[in-house]
């Protein structure tokens, strides 16, 4: 029996740090969340999202959409930490400097794609603009309307960012495993930030409170701008910064 392509596939399978890389993200994203509450200021904003949450909740068109959003989230985040990122994770040193590097080619490479999905796609003329405004039926956002997604536009922004992370590895190889658990944690922890409501407009909340208002001008109809998410530099330098 001929092994070669097995043990090919082993040799380039890191089984290990991709692993590694997801229990990282839970432990970051948890941890993060915990100490970021600890701030009294917060707590109040988290205060204020959940009774406004509550009483979406009861609304009979949320639950399905939620719950829909996380089994395809899910399912999505199995095959790309299982059959995906071993192939382009490692555990063994890497400068600090390539690290950092890493991160920022990766998260503006899923924004400038991301910028033009949600600009010419989901505000287009097509059907993913029906699908992308169900989304917009929130017109003053809290935590919950960042999962009040069509299940397709989630599997879409996902796929973006799994499909920089495979697009990107042969140029920049292998990536260290604090590269993925930084930008996935970065990438996920500001989609729903800029959804939520932040009114402390004063140091050092005010950048924060400034994404989240430009991303609450986005959601007052399906006509204005502010179409990126990690940053707004495309909307800027592209002239749909609303």
């Amino acid at each position: 029996m001929d092994t070669t392509w097995l043990d090919t596939f082993l040799q380039h399978y890191n089984w290990l740090g991709s692993l590694v890389a997801l229990v990282g993200v839970v432990v970051l994203t948890k941890l993060s969340r915990y100490l970021v509450f600890r701030l009294k200021p917060l707590q109040e904003m988290r205060k204020i999202n959940r009774e406004q949450d509550k009483i979406k909740w009861k609304q009979d068109k949320y639950p399905p959409i939620v719950k829909a959003n996380q089994k395809v989230g899910l399912w999505t985040n199995i095959v790309f930490f299982a059959l995906m990122l071993p192939f382009f994770v490692t555990l063994d040193p890497l400068p600090a400097w390539k690290i950092l590097l890493d991160i920022f080619i990766v998260l503006m490479f899923y924004d400038f794609f991301y910028y033009l999905t949600h600009r010419f796609w989901f505000h287009g003329q097509g059907k993913m603009r029906q699908v992308h405004a169900l989304h917009h039926q929130a017109r003053t956002p809290t935590y919950l309307d960042a999962h009040y997604v069509h299940p397709l536009e989630t599997f879409v922004g996902l796929a973006l960012y799994f499909g920089s992370i495979a697009v990107l590895a042969p140029l920049l190889g292998p990536y260290h495993v604090v590269t993925v658990i930084l930008t996935f944690v970065i990438f996920t922890q500001i989609n729903i930030i800029n959804h939520t409501h932040v009114d402390l407009d004063y140091f050092p909340f005010k950048t924060l409170t400034w994404i989240t208002r430009k991303h609450h001008v986005h959601h007052e109809n399906m006509h204005m701008g502010n179409y990126a998410t990690i940053t707004l530099f495309y909307d800027k330098i592209f002239g749909t910064l609303d």
